[in-house]
C-alpha cells in the first residue's frame, strides 16, 4: 500500500443547524487503498463521504485529494466517482449505454463510447448481458453495471455509499470479492460506508469506526480487533466481552474464552442465556452474577463434549495474556 495520502481530511465539520453530523474529523487515506467508513446509523459515516464527494458542503476544515484542496470545488472537478446504494441506473437505457453514459455526455462517439463501455462491462464480467435493460438484470447485476458506470471515468477515487445492503447474503460475499479484486487491478483508493463489521473486516486495509460524528478509532483491520481502543469500539466490531477488572475496563474475545470453573483465574460466572450453534463454532451467552452479558464461542467439538443448556449455572475463564485493557471505557 502507497504510504502517500490520496485523500485528508483536516478537522472535517458539518453541521445542519444545531446538529453537528461530523465534528471536526481529521483522517488521512493512503493511495491506492481500501477504505471502510463504518459505525452505527447517525454516526456521520455517509456525510463524511458526501463531503469527499461534493455532495455535502463542509461547514468547518478542508479536503484534499491528491496535492490539491477541493474543499470548494463541485463533484465533477475532484476527479471522484460515486455509486449510490440505490444504484440509479438509467431503466430505459441498456447496460451498454447506461456505463457509456458518462462517455456520450463529453462528447464521445458512440463506437468509441461503446468500444470502452464494453472494456468496462467486461472487467465486471457483464460483457454478456451488455444489451439486457435494468429491469431484467437480478440486484447483482444491476449493481456490477453500476459499478462498471462509475469506473468508466477513471476516477482517482471510487466512493462507495452502503453497495452491498441490497444484495442477498451468498450474493453479498461474492460482490466483495469482487470489489477487492477491481480495487486491487485498478489500484486506485475506494472508499466504502458500511454499518457491518463483517464487510470492514472482509475488504479494508484502513478500517475507521465512527461514532456522534467522530472518528473512535482507525487502522488495519486486524488491529482495531486485536487492540480497541474503547469499550464501544470492542462492543461495535462485535465478538469481544466487554468485562470489569483489577486493571480497569478490559477486552477479551470470545473465541478466547471456554467454560470453565470457578477455580480458574480469571473468569466471570452467572447462568447461561443462549445457546446458537454456528457450524463449525457454538456461541454460549452468559447472563453473569454481576449484571454483565459475555459470551464464548467454542468449537463445536469442544461444546459437545460437555454441552450445557440456557438456565445452566456456568464459569467463562481465559488466559491473562487475551485481555485487552480499554484505554477508554
Amino acid at each position: 500500500m502507497d504510504s502517500r495520502s490520496d485523500i485528508e481530511l483536516v478537522a472535517v465539520t458539518k453541521r445542519f443547524g444545531a446538529t453537528t453530523a461530523v465534528d471536526a474529523v481529521s483522517l488521512r487515506i493512503p493511495s491506492a487503498s481500501y477504505c471502510c467508513l463504518l459505525g452505527p446509523s447517525g454516526c456521520g459515516k455517509t456525510t463524511t463521504l458526501r463531503m469527499i464527494a461534493g455532495h455535502e458542503a463542509t461547514t468547518e476544515g478542508d479536503i484534499l485529494i491528491g496535492s490539491q484542496n477541493v474543499t470548494t470545488l463541485p463533484p465533477i472537478r475532484r476527479g471522484t466517482a460515486m455509486m449510490f446504494q440505490s444504484y440509479a441506473l438509467f431503466p430505459h437505457l441498456n447496460c451498454l449505454d447506461n456505463v457509456a453514459f458518462s462517455l456520450k455526455m463529453r462528447g464521445i462517439g458512440k463506437a468509441e463510447r461503446h468500444k470502452t463501455a464494453r472494456e468496462f462491462l467486461a472487467l465486471v464480467h457483464m460483457e454478456t448481458l451488455a444489451e439486457r435493460l435494468p429491469s431484467q438484470l437480478s440486484g447483482g447485476q444491476q449493481q456490477r453495471v453500476a459499478l462498471a458506470r462509475a469506473l468508466i471515468t477513471r476516477p482517482r477515487v471510487l466512493l462507495l455509499d452502503e453497495p452491498l445492503s441490497a444484495l442477498d447474503p451468498f450474493l453479498r460475499i461474492k460482490v466483495r470479492e469482487e470489489l477487492k479484486r477491481l480495487q486491487r487491478e485498478l489500484a486506485i483508493t475506494f472508499v466504502h460506508v458500511t454499518h457491518s463489521q463483517d464487510e470492514a473486516m472482509a475488504m479494508a486495509d484502513l478500517m475507521v469506526v465512527m461514532d456522534a460524528g467522530e472518528i473512535r478509532q482507525a487502522g488495519p483491520p486486524r488491529e482495531v480487533f486485536e487492540r480497541p481502543s474503547s469499550a464501544f469500539v470492542a462492543r461495535f466490531i462485535g465478538g469481544h466481552n466487554v468485562l470489569p477488572s483489577d486493571r480497569g475496563m478490559i477486552a477479551v474475545r470470545a473465541d478466547r474464552c471456554r467454560l470453565g470453573s470457578v477455580d480458574a483465574s480469571p473468569h466471570v460466572s452467572g447462568r447461561v442465556a443462549a445457546v446458537e450453534y454456528q457450524g463449525a463454532m457454538v456461541r454460549v451467552a452468559l447472563a453473569t452474577d454481576s449484571g454483565e452479558e459475555a459470551s464464548a464461542l467454542l468449537p463445536d467439538g469442544d461444546y459437545y463434549a460437555c454441552p450445557v443448556e440456557p438456565g445452566d449455572p456456568a464459569t467463562l475463564v481465559w488466559s491473562d495474556r487475551d485481555a485487552h485493557v480499554l484505554a477508554e471505557a
